[in-house]
């Protein structure tokens, strides 16, 4: 019989384009993926890849074998997941997949309280702008922020949470500096794949036409609080900075609607109900602060219910 590990190599080099490639994705070394990829070549008496100085190609066999294979990994997805939606356990792993601001500036106390409550679950939180697939297991539930509802894939199960709004944002002491008069150059403060915004001129405050990049978001918060000039942040992680105000004259902008998204056999888990359950109240306490409609006050956490028996 074919070894499904040894199918599972030849998915990620045939994906990847390359050995190395596929070592990184599966956490091995080039010998390793070499090894498997030999194995399944003597295994069928074929060659599945012609190598070439840019990487590796599907020989016609290689091609045959892709199409098979990307049903046997589909099958297998589908049993793991109708598998573990059988698992009425608060014991396991859960991973949670969200963008690295939602998880570091808003959520982590609540993952620590979720975890403080249910000890046996062993938690993994992906916090990473790139989307995670349910579908494939690589994650148990996904919190994102969906623009439009119709994006939603058709095969997950979804969960409306609050609306969540952006603001711009400078620091304190460089607005103090602007209403005073100061001459240095104020810059729009982006992150390197984005650029200034369309609306950026209809400010009060004016800025110069050469931008101040960074290259993730933790780096575009420490650039505003240096003074270097003003930028696009969540409400929730501008109104809750006390070096930081809204900029005069600017309005909210909507970024979209917070979804905790669960793939169909999965979300029946009862570690990932009682984790939805609990996430989207906590959501639900948020959304003042979500809307952006907290600011200038003294934020605090919203207190969720600490009684364990509510969320079983």
């Amino acid at each position: 019989m074919i070894d499904w590990d040894d199918v599972r190599y030849f998915l990620a080099v045939a994906r990847g384009g390359s050995v190395r490639a596929a070592a990184g994705r599966l956490g091995v070394n080039h010998s390793t993926v070499l090894r498997r990829i030999a194995q399944l070549e003597e295994r069928l008496g074929a060659h599945m890849f012609e190598k070439l100085p840019s990487g590796y190609r599907l020989t016609a066999a290689g091609e045959e074998v892709l199409e098979l294979a990307n049903q046997m990994e589909a099958s297998s997805h589908l049993l793991e997941t109708r598998v573990f939606g059988r698992d009425q356990s608060v014991r396991g792993l859960l991973r949670v997949t969200l963008a690295p601001p939602l998880a570091t500036h808003l959520l982590m106390p609540d993952f620590a309280d979720f975890a403080r409550l249910h000890p046996d679950i062993e938690m993994e939180i992906l916090s990473s702008g790139e989307l995670a697939n349910l579908t494939n297991r690589e994650a148990d539930v996904a919190i994102r922020v969906v623009y439009d509802r119709k994006t939603l894939p058709l095969n997950l199960h979804g969960l409306k949470g609050p609306e969540l709004f952006g603001g711009v944002y400078m620091s304190c002491d460089r607005l103090a500096a602007w209403r005073a008069g100061a001459p240095d150059p104020i810059r729009w403060i982006v992150i390197s794949t984005h650029g200034i915004p369309d609306w950026a001129s209809e400010g009060e405050v004016r800025t110069t036409e050469v931008p101040f990049r960074t290259t993730d978001g933790e780096a575009q918060i420490v650039a505003v609080r240096q003074g270097l000039g003003m930028t696009t942040l969540p409400c929730f992680v501008g109104d809750a900075d006390p070096l930081l105000v809204r900029v005069p004259g600017t309005d909210l902008h909507m970024y979209g609607t917070l979804w905790l998204l669960t793939q169909g056999e999965t979300r029946k888990t009862k570690r990932v109900r009682l984790f939805t359950e609990f996430v989207s109240r906590g959501l639900a306490a948020y959304a003042p602060l979500l809307a952006g409609l907290n600011a200038g006050e003294n934020l605090r956490r919203p207190q969720l219910d600490d009684d364990p028996t509510m969320y079983r």
